[in-house]
């Protein structure tokens, strides 16, 4: 079982991966997440070829849950998440693979951005969405509960969906 975390905040080790690995550990909290942080890889983003993005977008594709996370930037997610996953193949990239969108913000204002924004272009690539898109409060998210009734109710469904390694071969 391979569970990642992807992160599209311009800023390291950000509230938004906080977040973001408690969602994944409340969604699979026998297995420990792998992180991430796409400003680690900067503008080798915007190089094709490059052999880091191509090994994190090749961990991602071989994951069997991705939450994909990121704050809330001009009312969408931001441009780092969007040159990662220009990466992947469209209809095939995300193949096999359980995603999660997650976004956060100050306020309620863009509540339905994961799943108005984020959640279509996993859908393009392949991914299964099976859960609505969450919303998170970025000053709260740790302590207000949200992300344990989210996984206490679609967590069954995402283990549904993801009891085993997925083969990508």
């Amino acid at each position: 079982m391979t569970v990642t975390v992807v992160v599209g905040n311009p800023k390291p080790a950000s509230r938004t991966l906080a977040a973001a690995t408690l969602v994944a550990r409340g969604l699979r909290p026998e297995v420990e997440p792998t992180a991430i942080d796409l400003v680690d890889l900067g503008a080798a983003l915007l190089a094709w070829g490059d052999p880091d993005v191509a090994k994190a977008v090749r961990a991602v594709a071989d994951s069997e849950l991705v939450v994909f996370a990121s704050p809330t930037f001009k009312a969408t997610y931001t441009g780092l998440l969007k040159l990662f996953l220009e990466q992947f193949e469209g209809g095939t990239g995300l193949a096999g693979v359980v995603a999660v969108p997650v976004m956060l913000g100050a306020g309620p204002a863009h509540a339905l951005a994961p799943d108005l924004l984020l959640k279509p272009v996993l859908v393009e690539l392949g991914a299964t969405t099976p859960a609505p898109g969450l919303y998170l409060s970025d000053r709260t998210f740790a302590e207000d509960g949200v992300i344990d009734r989210y996984a206490d109710r679609w967590g069954p469904v995402v283990r549904a969906l993801s009891p085993g390694v997925v083969n990508h071969g």
